[in-house]
């Protein structure tokens, strides 16, 4: 985590601290220079790890997006912002991605009032998110967090008097609304060279 600095979907929103600094104060010091390959390479690497993706899935993702009308990168961006574990972590329901992706495992998490157990699942516009209503449920999402961090855009959270959140996806996610600091030119270079 110190080498590819602050990953908000690995580390939390909260959690985040200036660890990129032992990196810039060791590179300064070497004057060792760094291949386009390697800056290729450690972008796509930021992305994977902050989704908590295999090679095979993020290969899956840029072939998807190059079948798309856009660009690339960006229709990458998009289809990784839209899968439901992620959603879940914008929402405040869990403190990182992977904490998300167990939610949704556990079968604690409602997609248009259906269980959905599938981390990969795409959102699509018009989808409600729920929590299950269950006490178990109800006690592994810590309600004092969801929404505290700011939600993006493409999301609407409200809370019903009896205590029930929901959520409604307005509209595909746009590259605003990503706050992960990254080029995704570079690694949809980095696929291309390599297919």
């Amino acid at each position: 985590m110190r080498r590819l600095k602050n990953l908000p979907g690995l580390a939390g929103k909260n959690k985040m601290s200036n660890s990129g600094e032992f990196r810039i104060a060791s590179d300064s010091s070497s004057s060792k220079k760094i291949s386009q390959f390697c800056v290729r390479l450690e972008t796509k690497q930021r992305l994977r790890f902050n989704y908590g993706l295999t090679e095979r899935q993020l290969l899956k993702y840029v072939r998807i997006a190059r079948k798309t009308r856009g660009s690339t990168g960006q229709v990458s961006l998009q289809l990784l912002e839209m899968r439901l574990d992620n959603i879940v972590f914008r929402l405040g329901m869990a403190s990182t991605i992977p904490a998300a992706r167990q939610l949704v495992n556990h079968r604690h998490i409602l997609v248009n009032h259906r269980i959905v157990d599938i981390p990969s699942y795409r959102c699509k516009p018009k989808d409600i998110i729920t929590i299950r209503n269950r006490p178990t449920s109800r006690n592994v999402v810590k309600g004092e967090s969801i929404g505290r961090d700011g939600i993006p855009d493409h999301l609407t959270l409200s809370f019903s008097k009896a205590g029930e959140t929901a959520a409604v996806v307005n509209h595909m996610a746009n590259r605003e609304s990503v706050d992960l600091d990254i080029n995704e030119l570079l690694v949809v270079e980095y696929y291309s060279r390599k297919a």
